[in-house]
């Protein structure tokens, strides 16, 4: 304890620290303005009725904001509901999958949605393929498979998978991806999916309590048979319900208000600094300072090992020789927060949040603040 209490003791000098020490991975931080807009804008909303013209055309600026930003092609609707990612698994189980499901796993939230679909009582086992943490698959055609999901971003590891049609997949499938910790960060080609689902608590700039989907003509035509086949689907698991309420601009139960009033925010401040593609250039610019420097560090290195899989939202580094939590606890001490590895992977590293939100000049504090700790730490 008491070396432990030296480690907290270190006091990093002021110009060596970031302007703001958020770097979590979910959630993520939020912009000062955006609370300030919420605590004034925001007020005459919240502890108002979802059902009506406010709050609903609130509801509307999100879907249209997202249909901009990710230039949604032609028929695409975004949907949204209650809960958040690891309720949209069970939606999908529930609401998308007809008969088998092919899955790639390769971090903790991937083999969740794998997980979630195994146990379904009504669905064929699922086929799973996988690969290392810190690496990346994604699924090739089966027979019989409706339906290929894999994560465009691990969030658990740093290891961004591309997102691309499945080539020879039987007619009709379709591609669910799970882009939670990518979207609104990283480049995407929406027409590669059918299903592109995430939570806004991260390049959203936002709250939990919410999931939204961009989905296709083909995937609405299949929720649609699925509802109407005699399944068993609980209302609040089932996505005809939340696309019959999605276009009326509403949830199915009331909806975390000052979850969609930050994300209205962080669209609109998204759209001004040139959309998606401005915003996937800022989080590149963070991810090559952070990589260059663990490459160029002699205690630190890239967890992913292949650059292409490098995410540049999510940055995991090892280190040899120095005790990452004891880095953490002194970062911590210091205000710079929420660089702790993924609690379930058990390695000696920090792991980083890059979102648009995480100003690329702080990344690089982060890094003179770990090159001066470490010959400190005394580990």
């Amino acid at each position: 304890m008491e070396g432990w209490t030296t480690v907290t003791a270190l006091r990093i000098p002021q110009d060596l620290l970031p302007a703001d020490g958020r770097f979590g991975c979910g959630p993520s931080k939020i912009r000062p303005e955006a609370l300030a807009a919420l605590a004034t804008d925001g007020a005459a909303l919240l502890g108002t009725s979802h059902r009506q013209r406010p709050v609903k055309s609130l509801v509307g600026d999100v879907r249209t904001g997202l249909a901009e930003l990710f230039a949604l092609p032609e028929g695409y609707e975004v949907v949204l509901g209650n809960g958040g990612s690891t309720t949209f698994w069970d939606v999908a189980v529930s609401s998308l999958i007809e008969r088998r499901s092919a899955h790639a796993s390769f971090g903790e939230f991937s083999a969740k949605f794998a997980a979630a679909a195994a146990a379904a009582p009504h669905l064929d086992a699922p086929i799973v393929v996988t690969a290392p943490v810190g690496s990346v698959n994604v699924p090739t055609a089966v027979p019989g498979a409706d339906v290929y999901a894999w994560a465009h971003n691990e969030t658990s590891t740093g290891a961004i998978a591309p997102v691309q049609r499945v080539e020879e997949a039987d007619d009709g499938a379709l591609v669910v991806v799970d882009g939670t910790s990518a979207a609104g960060g990283v480049a995407l080609d929406v027409s590669q999916t059918d299903v592109y689902y995430f939570a806004p608590q991260k390049s959203f700039g936002s709250e939990g309590g919410l999931w939204f989907a961009l989905v296709s003509p083909a995937a609405v035509e299949r929720v649609e048979r699925i509802a109407a086949s005699g399944r068993w689907i609980p209302e609040s698991l089932s996505l005809a319900v939340a696309l019959t309420n999605s276009r009326l601009d509403q949830t199915l139960n009331t909806p975390a208000i000052a979850t969609l009033f930050l994300m209205r925010d962080q669209l609109r401040w998204l759209a001004a600094r040139g959309g998606l593609a401005g915003a996937a250039a800022r989080t590149a610019d963070s991810a090559a300072r952070i990589y260059g420097w663990a490459e160029r560090s002699p205690y630190a290195t890239p967890f992913v090992t292949d650059p292409a899989h490098r995410s540049p939202v999510v940055a995991t580094v090892d280190f040899e020789g120095v005790d990452a939590a004891a880095l953490a606890a002194a970062l911590r001490a210091n205000g710079v927060v929420d660089t702790e590895p993924y609690r379930k992977l058990g390695r000696n590293q920090l792991r980083v949040g890059m979102f648009p939100n995480v100003d690329p000049d702080d990344v690089s504090a982060l890094c003179a603040c770990v090159d001066w700790l470490v010959p400190r730490l005394g580990t």
